[in-house]
């Protein structure tokens, strides 16, 4: 026998042992029986030797028992563990009866996969009936005679050899059987739909019917755990039928009473008429804190009936307080009831075929007790896992926000939580979604500060405060080092760009200095080989670019256009040695193509007086037009610029010139045209780009005159702040009183769109002060500056406003405000200048070439028209008759050799005004303005040289022409007798600034099939009539016109007429256009007007001289 001091081994710590080892989930449970088998041995063999050495005592059979407890939760442990692995979906229980289960014979447990198969069987111990909790924590205890009965069985049971061995080994006492469970008859249920899904770890406890007298010894911590836990963990067969035992309440559905029924008050308290409007089903009571759910009760069954109307009124009629929606919902727990309906068991509930409960959540605490809720619990006991997951977070949300009240569908609730798994957290609008009172929990969720309320909210506001501190630390830090690294980026970037920008501009001013120092390199290789080149094979390249400023071209409305006005260059093959490129800045079409081969095929027309010896000079001139123009749309390049980024044009120039001399006649000079001089390997004739520009401003032309000693109009140049202006103008106006207007030009502006001008002494209000001042004063004294201090001081005062009312912009469009032309002017700096002091003034323009060896050469003449204001040429008469050619040449020569001194070269304009003072009454000649460029008069002199084969001499101003001979053809006479060609003089009108907005109407072939009808053209035997000058044919509102007569007067009427004619033709009746013909008329009418008056006046003269001869 064993002595109680000692200690039997624990099956189950051998058990425990064996399944910790890691073995395939097939053999574990098979590897713990074995064990089991190997500790019964050894046992049985040790309580053996104990009995041969005589030491009897009694057997603690507690030992026995634990060790036998330990090995069944092992074992349960165990095969909770493989059951949960092999599948964790819980099945429903089938109806069919097992033989199995109902059998009183105790199973048979085999050892799997091809373990023994012997039968196991332990010693039944008698156990007294105790509860679950006393049977897990103390033992059995046996009586004195069993025992000694025992330990007798026991020394038999060890000893093999025994004759009674097997037949205390084969008594029922010693069998382990399985509990029982006898069938049951269940109560009806309603027919449920299969559920799975994950069970739940913490699961509410069992129904009451399996926590008493279960068959099975339970363990205080199974009994917290649901039906599907202890099914799977084989706590429960899963063949065994599970019986809901009816519970003893019934819960019945509670009746609401209508509106119009009228109640006694309530003995209980008064209500508190507060009834939620959204949930109608349930009503909260004062004292109470036990909700209806739906048909189900929690405060036994008691049911509120609705409000009495007397007390409805009485709400109504009371003043509407503000409340919060958690205060609202405090106070809907405040109301109490009044009836006590029936209840309705759980069972009854079951039997409900459309079953339907609410579930009322007090400060986020569930009921579990409530029937309605065991109800519920009981009708959805298969998806109950997911639904108690599902009310969990429902619980946690409402606990957190501090909801005092909360509705929850249960019908709602099961279809949403079946959707879920048991790692999927359900989101706040799956649980909102499930809520009744949805609105009003919503209303609280989203209150400000509502979440600092609930649960942990201190902690919660503590952990949020840190963590906007935290945040806000962080983010200014960030914020910091952001703005540091943008700066070092900025600073990093800036320096880049900034040496990058100073790599490029060393590289650009190399190649401008490269460009200039070849630039005077090809010109000296010109000058030295002119005289061979001018009278040689050459080829000129005409540029007529406008190498204006930058801000200067951005304000030149259609520049390109402005660009190809000279059209008139072609005409330099009049030359038989000269072959012509133009660089044009529009794409010609073909008809204007067809037009100039014909125009420039009338040379051997001309000279010989036949049409029909037109002949095509195609190969004698080209017309290229750069591929960038398109490329740079919004830069307003100068076509130079353009030509400079258009290689296939560069190179089909460099094809054209191959091995022949040329050279550029460029428009006004840019940098860029050194550029593609350079690109070409050509000789420019004309100035550096520098040079042009300073002695073109008006103030560099001013040094210019100065320097060549020509007379000028009173003025200042080189002005650009508002003091000196007031200053200078002050003092010129006391020096100049009977100078009426006075001119404001800005230097680099040119064609008069720089230019306004103000008649200051019919507005000063102070000039008849000082003319009496000036009279006051000696002739002597009034000269001394210190005599003019008081009227400078006077005029100086008044002259800021009077500039502000009276100047008058001449181009209003481009500076439509004095502001706007005083910032120009002081910007750019500009002159002030007197006006001529007669009312008939004549403006003349005058060409000049300055060759390379030196030579000056006056090229054309001209007197201006106007047709846009008296201070914008249109025009020009050629050659010029308002001057004394004499006197002209004596002038522009002086001009001349100033422009050579300063390194002028190539062609220049000098413009002039002449008018009959009217005090001396002499004629007095100023030189106005100096443009250090190839003019439009120049190419409308050349296409007037070309079409009439004639010769201008600016010296003595005559434009002269020989008539072609006349062949006389006879058939009696075989030879051919001619005639020697006479010589006639001509004059010419020509304009290449004609607008008129109604010539875009009309085709080109149109317009000259009209004028052609209506008698406009050019005779080739006379040599007079008009040709016209066509520019481009895509907005088609411009053109030039070139009137040849015989004499100033007749030609000036053809021309009207030829505009007269254009403009009746192209224009209705109610669409004038905008135009600029009737200006040009009305100017030519008093050009008109003044030459019948002087040609009269001469007519009386010259009697009156011949009759002084006699005498």
């Amino acid at each position: 026998m064993v002595g109680s001091g000692q200690r039997v081994p624990l099956l189950g710590a051998r058990a425990a042992g064996a399944m910790a080892g890691s073995v395939e989930p097939g053999q574990e449970a098979g590897a713990v029986l074995v064990q089991v088998k190997e500790d019964l041995n050894k046992l049985k063999v040790k309580m053996k030797n104990t009995s041969l050495k005589g030491n009897v005592e009694t057997v603690d059979i507690s030992d026995l028992d634990t060790a036998i407890e330990r090995t069944e939760l092992g074992l349960r442990k165990h095969a909770e563990n493989y059951l949960n692995a092999i599948n964790r979906q819980v099945l429903t229980i089938s109806s069919t009866n097992n033989k199995e289960v109902h059998s009183k014979e105790p199973p048979k447990w085999g050892l799997p996969f091809g373990a023994s198969q012997k039968q196991l069987i332990l010693p039944r111990v008698p156990v007294e009936p105790v509860t679950v909790q006393a049977y897990s924590k103390s033992a059995l205890r046996v009586s004195q005679t069993s025992q000694h009965q025992l330990e007798m069985d026991m020394k038999i049971m060890f000893d093999p050899e025994h004759i009674n061995n097997k037949a205390v080994l084969n008594q029922q006492n010693y069998d382990t059987k399985l509990p029982l469970i006898t069938k049951k008859k269940s109560d009806p249920m309603c027919s449920q739909k299969v559920e799975k899904g994950h069970t739940a770890s913490n699961l509410w406890g069992l129904p009451a019917s399996h926590h008493m007298d279960s068959p099975l010894p339970l363990l205080e911590e199974d009994i917290t755990k649901s039906i599907l836990s202890l099914t799977e963990q084989r706590l429960i067969l899963p063949a065994a039928r599970i019986t809901l035992q009816t519970p003893p309440v019934v819960h019945k559905a509670a009746p609401f009473h209508e509106f119009q029924r009228q109640h006694k008050k309530s003995t209980v308290g008064e209500i508190s008429s507060r009834v939620d409007p959204e949930n109608t089903d349930t009503i909260t009571f004062q004292n109470s804190k036990r909700a209806i759910y739906g048909k189900y009760s929690s405060s036994k069954g008691n049911v509120a009936p609705l409000p009495s109307s007397s007390s409805m009124v009485s709400a109504r009629k009371s003043k509407p307080v503000r409340t919060y929606p958690a205060q609202q919902l405090e106070s809907e727990l405040q109301i109490p009831s009044r009836a006590q309906p029936p209840q309705m068991s759980p069972c009854q509930s079951l039997q409900d075929p459309c079953f339907d409960c609410d579930i009322a959540v007090y400060h986020g605490r569930i009921d579990q007790k409530a029937p309605g809720f065991l109800a519920f619990k009981e009708r959805y006991c298969l998806s109950w896992g997911s639904i108690v997951f599902f009310l969990e977070h429902t619980e946690k949300l409402l606990k957190d926000y501090a909801v005092p009240l909360a509705t929850i569908n249960c019908k709602k609730l099961a279809e949403v939580a079946s959707e879920f798994e048991l790692n999927e957290t359900p989101t706040k609008s799956d649980i909102l979604s499930v809520i009744k009172n949805q609105s009003t929990v919503e209303k609280i969720l989203d209150q400000p500060g509502q979440r600092y309320k609930g649960q942990g909210g201190t902690e919660m506001a503590a952990t949020k405060i840190q963590a906007t501190w935290r945040c806000y630390r962080a983010r200014k830090a960030y914020v910091r080092f952001r703005r540091q690294q943008w700066a070092s980026g900025v600073i990093a970037i800036s320096w880049l760009l900034r040496n990058h920008m100073a790599r490029v501009k060393k590289t650009l001013k190399e190649s401008r200095q490269r460009h200039l120092e070849n630039f005077y390199i090809r010109a000296k290789h010109l000058a030295a080989n002119w005289n061979r080149i001018r009278t040689s094979r050459r080829t000129i390249i005409h540029i007529p670019s406008l190498g204006y400023s930058q801000c200067i071209r951005e304000h030149t409305p259609d520049l390109a256009l402005q660009q190809n006005v000279q059209m008139g260059r072609l005409c330099d093959i009049l030359d038989a040695n000269v072959d012509v490129i133009y660089i044009c800045p529009l794409h010609l079409s073909e008809e204007l193509l067809q037009y100039y081969n014909k125009l420039l095929g009338l040379q051997a027309a001309v000279r010989s007086g036949n049409p029909e010896d037109m002949g095509d000079l195609q190969d004698r001139f080209k017309i290229l037009t750069p591929e960038a123009i398109n490329s740079f749309p919004k830069h307003r390049m100068c076509l130079a610029t353009q030509l400079k980024y258009s290689p296939k044009t560069i190179k089909r120039i460099k094809n054209l010139i191959q091995n022949r001399d040329a050279y550029i006649i460029g428009g006004v000079p840019h940098k860029d045209d050194l550029a593609v001089a350079d690109m070409l390997n050509v000789p420019i004739l004309g100035s550096v780009p520098e040079v042009a520009h300073l002695y073109s401003s008006k103030s560099g032309s001013k040094r210019i005159f100065a320097s060549a000693c020509v007379p000028t109009p009173p003025g200042e140049s080189d002005i650009y702040n508002s003091e000196q202006m007031i200053g200078v103008l002050s003092q010129l106006i006391i020096d100049n009183m009977e100078v009426r207007r006075w001119l404001f030009k800005v230097n680099d502006e040119s064609g008069g769109n720089g230019t306004a001008y103000c008649d200051i002494i019919s507005h000063l209000e102070c000039y008849q002060w000082v003319q009496k001042e000036c009279q006051r004063y000696s002739a002597e004294r009034w000269s001394q500056k210190w005599a003019h201090e008081p009227a400078l001081v006077k005029i100086s005062q008044e002259l800021p406003g009077l500039l502000a009312q009276h100047v008058q912009p001449v181009n209003e469009k481009r500076f439509p405000t004095w502001e706007k032309f005083l910032q120009t002017f002081l910007s750019q700096g500009g002159v002030i200048e007197a006006f001529p002091l007669s009312e008939n003034v004549t403006n003349l323009t005058v060409d000049m070439l300055i060759e390379p060896t030196g030579k000056i050469k006056i090229v054309s003449s001209g007197d201006q028209l106007h047709a846009d204001g008296p201070l914008r040429s249109s025009g020009t008469t050629i050659p010029q008759r308002s001057v004394d050619p004499a006197v002209l040449n004596s002038l522009c020569l002086k001009i001349g050799e100033t422009c050579k001194s300063k390194g002028v070269l190539g062609y220049f304009s000098v413009d002039f005004v002449t008018f009959i003072h009217p005090q001396t009454m002499e004629q007095q000649v100023w030189a106005t303005d100096l443009d250090l460029c190839y003019s439009d008069q120049l190419a409308l002199t050349q296409l007037m040289l070309y079409v009439t084969d004639g010769n201008l001499d600016c010296s003595s101003s005559r434009f002269e022409v020989s008539l072609g001979s006349k062949k006389m053809n006879s058939q009696r006479i075989q030879h051919e007798m001619k005639t020697p060609s006479p010589i006639r003089n001509r004059c010419a009108v020509a304009s290449s600034q004609l607008r008129h907005s109604s010539l875009s109407v009309i085709c080109y072939n149109v317009l000259l099939q009209m004028c052609k009808a209506r008698g406009v053209g050019f005779d080739l035997q006379e040599k007079q009539g008009t040709v016209f000058i066509l520019y481009e044919d895509q907005k088609r509102c411009r053109l030039g016109m070139v009137t040849i007569g015989e004499d100033l007067q007749g030609v000036l009427m053809t021309f009207a007429r030829n505009l007269f004619i254009i403009h009746q033709e192209i224009s209705a009746p109610n669409m004038q256009g905008e135009t600029n013909f009737k200006m040009a008329i009305q100017d030519i009418e008093v050009i008109l007007g003044i030459t019948a008056e002087n040609k009269r006046k001469l007519e009386e003269e010259q009697p009156l001289k011949a009759d002084a001869l006699k005498e």
